[in-house]
């Protein structure tokens, strides 16, 4: 009865207020999405929720007491813990990167996937290691900040540079992000820890390819130094053996426009049977 009396006494202006509201928090969803702080935020909430739950049911005067005075806490500390991915959240809608910059077109990524896949058929023949990561929907830029910063479009001729073994930057991970540009170079990633990798010989490289793909939806593209093979990581998982041909087709699957791409679960519907049909072909 008192939901039909308040949904009878909305008027228009009421329902104007109430879709800014919603615009206003939807819009602010898409400055911390792919960072850290969703994962640190959604815990916090929950832990707070839950005591709230708690001291509501067991009548608990003493915790109900310190939730309500700790939301003036909550609201000084919340800028505090939150100010690396505010500031970046305040730079990118002033460059107005959320909904106009940013993401590079279909016409440009068909020509980075044709950059990379000759940039790592010729790191395979000379059998240099690489270590080549897409950014995706999730946020790589902790991991851009361990290496050395560029800002350079993507050229088979760089990433054979790069990878020379006689270089400064050889040693990590090349960081390609959303943008379609070189983000970074000789980046550190972190080690998956499974023990289920195809092959025993892979190591650190195969490891750290691994690794990106395990906390994020990026895909890696590695090139063994011992053997010269091409292998690709998504989800958690390692394509190996893979020739410029069968890479690119995966890469054309996997590397899409952020629009064009299908909903999370036939993505991953999509990505499984590109897996399956290239271990057909070993």
């Amino acid at each position: 009865m008192e939901l039909l009396w308040i949904l009878n006494d909305i008027g228009p202006r009421d329902y104007i207020d109430i879709l800014l509201v919603t615009v206003l928090f939807f819009s602010l969803s898409f400055l911390f999405r792919g960072t850290q702080a969703v994962a640190l935020l959604r815990g916090t909430l929950f832990v707070f929720v839950s005591l709230i739950i708690v001291s509501s049911v067991f009548q608990l005067q003493a915790l109900s007491w310190l939730l309500s005075n700790s939301l003036f806490v909550f609201a000084v500390a919340i800028p505090v813990i939150f100010q690396p991915e505010l500031r970046r959240a305040l730079e990118r809608l002033g460059r107005a990167g959320i909904f106009f910059g940013g993401r590079a077109q279909a016409e440009s990524k068909i020509q980075i996937i044709e950059d990379l896949c000759a940039a790592a058929e010729r790191l395979s023949e000379r059998r240099h290691g690489a270590l080549i990561v897409l950014e995706r929907q999730s946020n790589l830029e902790e991991f851009m900040r361990t290496g050395v910063a560029l800002d350079s479009y993507v050229n088979a001729a760089l990433l054979l540079t790069v990878f020379w073994p006689k270089t400064e930057l050889h040693d990590g991970a090349v960081i390609i992000n959303r943008a379609g540009r070189v983000s970074a170079a000789a980046a550190v990633l972190p080690l998956s820890a499974t023990r289920n990798l195809p092959q025993k010989k892979q190591g650190t490289r195969h490891r750290a390819g691994l690794g990106i793909t395990e906390v994020s939806d990026a895909v890696c593209i590695v090139v063994s130094e011992e053997t010269g093979r091409i292998s690709l990581a998504n989800g958690g998982r390692m394509i190996p053996r893979l020739d410029r041909q069968r890479l690119q087709t995966i890469l054309s699957a996997l590397y899409t426009p952020d629009d064009a791409r299908p909903p999370r679960f036939f993505s991953r519907v999509r990505t499984n049977i590109v897996e399956f049909v290239a271990r057909l072909r070993e």
